[in-house]
């Protein structure tokens, strides 16, 4: 169901260190603007990417 995946991926955020919230507005934001197609592009939007923006990272002071 819906509700399960998007659990899952708040439950995924908090295990990487993503505030979920600013996670998921940021892939509300920009997945639209790729190809799904395309993995490598794909890849850069998992919670483990190094390419996740740190505005969506929980301050280490914070944790």
């Amino acid at each position: 169901t819906a509700s399960a995946v998007i659990y899952s991926i708040v439950e995924t955020a908090k295990e990487n260190q993503l505030n979920p919230l600013n996670y998921l507005t940021y892939l509300f934001e920009h997945l639209p603007q790729i190809d799904l197609d395309d993995q490598e592009a794909l890849d850069q939007f998992l919670p483990w990417s190094k390419s996740i923006p740190n505005e969506c990272r929980i301050p280490a002071k914070l944790k």
